[in-house]
Parts: structure tokens; sequence; C-alpha cells
């Protein structure tokens, strides 16, 4: 009697591809997903204050309503709709956190690369610069910057955040910058009579093009985190709709002991949300450049394989004894075995 054995699917087949290409398969990782969602926000941001036509600021007689078909989010307890304040609010939010990283990133950018270019005594002032900005707790200093401010807008909260959240940046990019200007190609490109602002733009920067993205996408991440945190301590302008002036909003109501969940919880799960969304995209960019983790995760993922070939070997054996054992002529039926 023939005993047929299936071979078992190998679950680490289907990805051998992903491994010739560990950019790919990482893109379509941590990186990937992370884009994805902080893109959904961005769209959210652009598209839904065109979209959705509801007044945030508007009173109605529909005070504390849970989330319902009229009202997605639900109301306030002036009759508010939350989801027409979130979707506004997602504009000031996201346009504070990506201009003021903007900013802080442009800022490290020029410090970084001119001190750790120049060096002697411009280095050493631009440093002690950065030190002050570093070893001064970031959030106590915008909360004491943006209290004195006579204009407590949107504009006025960016550039705050934008002078406290450079410093680290440029610590980074100066380091770099000294590791980077003895090298032959830069010796060459000065023998060959080029500029300083050539040098520094069109030679060293575009060597530093993935340190500069992570260093925007923290930044951006501590611009959201500190923009929430101001407007929920009622230090920016408390009529403009930002995800913190909802917190600041629903905490001044007493929004938890009125059990409201609806009022809070939204803008707190959107900034956690894209907050990962950007640590993930940080993490994506370092993989794909970082030599050490790329091979580290190449590792892994054969690891993984192999295992499982393993195990599957395992069983297809076990599935073979089980077989063999069932047929007939064996011991156990053989005349006198008994």
């Amino acid at each position: 009697m023939a005993v047929t054995i299936a071979p078992a699917m190998n679950a680490g087949d289907a990805s051998a591809d992903a491994d010739r290409r560990p950019g790919l398969s990482l893109r379509s990782g941590k990186l990937l997903t992370g884009t994805i969602v902080f893109a959904i926000f961005a769209i959210v941001a652009i598209v839904g204050p065109f979209v959705v036509h509801t007044d945030p600021s508007a009173l109605t007689s529909d005070t504390l309503q849970a989330p319902s078909g009229a009202h997605w989010f639900g109301t306030t307890q002036t009759g508010q709709d939350v989801f027409a304040q979130f979707i506004d609010g997602t504009r000031i939010s996201m346009l504070v956190g990506v201009v003021a990283g903007l900013i802080a990133t442009v800022l490290s950018v020029i410090v970084g690369l001119i001190g750790g270019y120049a060096g002697g005594i411009v280095d050493e002032v631009l440093s002690v610069l950065s030190n002050v900005f570093l070893v001064i707790p970031a959030l106590p200093l915008v909360i004491v910057l943006a209290g004195y401010l006579p204009n407590k807008g949107a504009l006025s909260v960016t550039i705050v955040i934008s002078i406290t959240g450079w410093a680290w940046g440029a610590r980074i990019i100066r380091a770099q910058t000294l590791s980077l200007r003895k090298r032959d190609f830069i010796e060459a490109a000065k023998a060959s009579g080029e500029g300083r602002f050539r040098i520094l733009f069109f030679d060293i920067m575009p060597h530093l093009g993935t340190i500069i993205a992570a260093s925007f996408l923290g930044n951006v991440i501590f611009a959201i985190l500190t923009q929430a945190g101001i407007a929920f301590l009622g230090l920016s302008d408390v009529s403009t709709w930002s995800w913190g002036t909802m917190l600041y909003w629903a905490q001044s109501n007493n929004a938890l002991l009125l059990n409201a969940w609806w009022w809070f919880v939204p803008p707190g799960i959107a900034i956690g949300i894209v907050g990962s969304a950007l640590a993930l995209m940080n993490f994506g960019i370092d993989e794909l450049v970082n030599p050490r983790l790329r091979t580290a995760g190449i590792a892994t993922r054969k690891s993984a394989r192999k295992l499982q070939r393993d195990i599957n070997r395992d069983a297809g054996a076990s599935a073979l004894q089980l077989d063999t054992a069932s047929l007939p002529g064996d011991n156990a039926g053989r005349p006198g075995s008994a």
C-alpha cells in the first residue's frame, strides 16, 4: 500500500523575494504604514473643512448627545458638534505641527552645517547656543514664552515651538558635518575652488538627507504634542479649534465627570495615532539607511523561516510514522504475535 504525503507549505517561501529586496520589504512595513496613516490625517486637514460645513462653535439644543447618525461624535454641553470641532481642529493641529517642524528643521540644518564646517569661534558660539536650549526643559520654556505672547494665535505658537525645537537636530547634524568635512571628496571640492555655500549645501547636505528627514519627523511629533499641551493649558487662543482646544474645553466643562467620553476621546486618540505614524516613519527610515538594522531584520526573518521549515519537516515526519504504523502486516496483525 503506497503512502502519499503532501508536502507542507513553507510560510517563509512567500517572503523570499522580499529578502532579496530588503528596502521594498521595509517600505511596505513601518514606513508605508506610517506614511499612509499620516497622509489620511493630512487629507482630512486639507479637505475636511470644505466637506463638513457645520459651524463647530454653533450652539444647539442637542446638549450632551452621544454619537449618533445626526452627530457622529456626539455633542458638547452647549450642543456644539464634536465632529465639526474635530475636523476643524485637525487642520490647525496638523498645520502647526508641520510648519513648526519644518522651521525647526531648517534652523537645525543651518546651525549644524555652519558650526560643523566652519569650526573655531563660530562653532563654539553655535555649540554654546545649542547647549543652552538643550539643557532648558522644552515644555516649561514653551509655556513661559507662550504666556507672555501678546498674540496667542496659531502663528505665534508655531514660532515659539520652532524656537525651542531645533537644538537636538542641530547637534546631530553638526556631529555628522564634522566627520564629513575631512573626507577626500570635500578636500577635492576645496582644491577645485568651490565656494563654501556650494560645498555646504551641494556636497555635504545630500549625505545628511536621512538624518534631516528623521529630525523633521521628530520635530513634527514634538510640535503637535506641544501645541496640544499649550492649548490644553489655555495658553493659546481657545477660540481657535484644535485637538488641544477640544481637550481644554472638555476639561473645563467636566466632561469626564459627566461621562461624556465622546468629547475628549477623539482628539486624544488622534494625537496618539499621528504620533505613532510619525514614529513608524522614523523607524522605517532608520532601518532603510542603517545597514546594521537592515541586516538584523533580514537575519530575523531568515531565522523565522528556518524555524518554520523545521516545524513543517517534523510535522511531516510524524505524519509518516502514523501512516506507516496503521498499515496492515505489521507485528500487531501477524499470527502468533499475541
